[in-house]
């Protein structure tokens, strides 16, 4: 796969393909990183933390985060209030990170290689219930303007990369579970795991 140069944002949170993200962007060095990523039209990518702050602290912890996220694409921006941007990104492509260095701004700029997108699988019959039960949650939300919906169309309720990625969004999971679930391979494996505990919280309808 691709290996190309891109800016990290090391996040207490894990953005899926297809994932919305709405961002408070404040700091020189991020406001900095949108504007480029909106003149250029490029993504930055988002990694977990697992170590330090979102927001820099020159005496604090440095930062620590996993190798591996998703590129995430500026869609809106919103300039409330001097000095601070709304942003809204859509996750795009994984990426294994194979080095990272941080500018003296506080900027991480690493080399990353693509990972190949999941391959389109439809629900097989036993896995079905986790599509079903996804179906309900967005039924429930026709009350609520469709930009505040957690989940954004296109939806790919027959998907089971699709399916498996929503729910990872939507379920209470420790953010390292999280990122395991994203950066594995095979999105029936994902999607099996997600059925499990789906099933265990009664989710699960026959």
């Amino acid at each position: 796969m691709a290996t190309i140069s891109l800016p990290l944002f090391p996040l207490s949170t894990v953005l899926f393909p297809d994932g919305v993200l709405p961002l408070q962007v404040f700091e020189a060095r991020y406001l900095e990183m949108v504007s480029r990523c909106l003149t250029d039209d490029t993504p930055f990518g988002v990694v977990l933390l697992t170590q330090g702050h979102e927001v820099r602290a020159h005496s604090g912890t440095p930062e620590r985060f996993v190798e591996g996220g998703t590129l995430a694409t500026v869609c809106d921006t919103t300039a409330t209030t001097p000095g601070l941007l709304q942003v809204v990104c859509r996750g795009g492509a994984r990426f294994e990170v194979k080095s990272s260095q941080q500018r003296l701004n506080g900027l991480w700029m690493a080399e990353v290689e693509l990972v190949e997108d999941d391959h389109a699988v439809r629900i097989p019959a036993e896995l079905q219930g986790a599509s079903d039960a996804l179906d309900r949650v967005l039924a429930s939300l026709h009350d609520v303007p469709q930009e505040r919906w957690p989940v954004q169309p296109p939806f790919r309720l027959e998907d089971c990369g699709w399916v498996a990625n929503r729910w990872c969004e939507l379920l209470p999971l420790p953010n390292t579970q999280k990122h395991n679930m994203l950066m594995l391979d095979n999105p029936v494996i994902r999607l099996e795991l997600l059925h499990d505990v789906l099933d265990e919280h009664g989710l699960i309808t026959s």
